[in-house]
């Protein structure tokens, strides 16, 4: 069972469904301080400072901004313009414009400009 933490709280259940919300395409995204999961927003209130944990394995996790995100599984691709990236495997690309990135295995690139990677 996977799920996706939004500063604390658990938003969703599993991939095919099983929690408050669906995650059946696996893609979260982050845009203008607003969380969307498979496009649909959730609601944060007035949080201005975003941090996810997603415990399972996830498609894609796009971040115009965000404080951290942690993937505690594996993810095909996961990016941010600011932030912090902390993940298990990745299938594909990890990148951060301003953060550090610390993942298990990447199959394909990895990049930070401002930020260490291990």
């Amino acid at each position: 069972m996977s799920s996706i933490k939004i500063n604390g709280k658990i938003i969703s259940g599993d991939l095919d469904g099983g929690g408050d919300v669906c995650i059946s395409c696996g893609i979260l995204n982050v845009k203008s301080g607003k969380v969307f999961i498979d496009g649909n927003e959730i609601d944060l209130g007035t949080e201005r400072v975003i941090n996810i944990e997603v415990t399972g394995d996830i498609k894609n996790l796009i971040a115009d901004s965000c404080d951290k995100i942690t993937v505690n599984g594996n993810v095909e691709k996961v990016g941010t313009v600011s932030g912090d990236v902390k993940c298990g495997d990745v299938a594909g690309s990890v990148s951060t414009v301003s953060g550090d990135v610390r993942c298990g295995a990447i199959a394909g690139s990895v990049s930070t400009v401002s930020g260490d990677i291990n």
